[in-house]
């Protein structure tokens, strides 16, 4: 499926750029607030990890959008009621090892996820963070998640991350993830359209019904840093027109 494939070339993409890296980019501050490069990669491990074990299980925790009672959550070790958050802050903090650990960790991890999202059932609900989701859903939060966290890595460093047309996907999820997010806040989303640029200035994609009243429209990239909260909206040079548009572009999430 072509979502994994994607996922897997989105990771080589992070091994190449992890691999140039010297300790003192390792143990540089990311722009993830309080954590090192190296703590951002062994999130990333320890999320990898997670995939690979909740594939193993089998089965659910719970029915689709069920909330966090299972999954990451449980893997993390976090007590009832503690915030996703805190709960990967906590994990992190408890882990914390040597840059080339890290690294190597990392590397077994994403292997194995990948591997196991390509095996899993692909009908088959998987418990996650804050909803059960499918091996290609799944893949694609994965794939979103790298994406950002890579972000976070390259641009305090001034290391060079274009933007590719894999984040088609991350688009897709930002969408897709709407009526979780208005959902949150005990509220119906609207139906919204949004008409995105492609990395190559030319290509348009686009998600939601055609006649919605409300529309964003504008390049790929700055959407999907809005939707991973990377990118202030009034910053993204974004289009909002309609009356739902500049709500929805404030609520825009690709994570939990």
């Amino acid at each position: 499926m072509e979502i994994f494939d994607d996922l897997a070339a989105e990771l080589d993409n992070l091994d190449r750029i992890l691999a140039g890296l010297d300790e003192k980019a390792w143990l540089a501050p990311s722009a993830a607030a309080g954590w090192t490069v190296t703590d951002v990669v062994l999130h990333l491990a320890q999320t990898e990890e997670s995939v690979a074990s909740t594939v193993a299980a089998g089965h659910a925790a719970g029915p689709a959008g069920s909330g966090p009672s299972g999954g990451l959550l449980a893997l993390a070790g976090a007590a009832p009621g503690t915030s996703v958050d805190d709960a990967v802050d906590a994990w992190v903090r408890r882990e914390r090892a040597a840059p080339d650990v890290v690294h190597a960790r990392w590397r077994a991890a994403r292997v194995a996820s990948v591997a196991a999202l390509r095996a899993a059932d692909p009908a088959t609900p998987l418990a996650w963070a804050a909803a059960s989701l499918r091996p290609a859903a799944l893949a694609t939060t994965r794939l979103a998640e790298h994406w950002a966290h890579a972000l976070d890595i390259t641009d305090p460093l001034g290391i060079p991350f274009p933007d590719t047309d894999r984040l088609r996907h991350v688009a897709w999820l930002a969408h897709r993830t709407l009526p979780y997010a208005y959902g949150a806040l005990g509220e119906q989303a609207p139906a919204l359209r949004c008409a995105l640029t492609a990395p190559d200035g030319v290509t348009v994609w686009e998600y939601g019904p055609a006649d919605a009243e409300s529309s964003i429209s504008g390049p790929v990239g700055a959407f999907c840093r809005v939707g991973a909260r990377r990118l202030a909206p009034d910053a993204a040079g974004l289009i909002a027109e309609g009356p739902d548009a500049s709500r929805a572009l404030a609520l825009l999430r690709t994570y939990a």
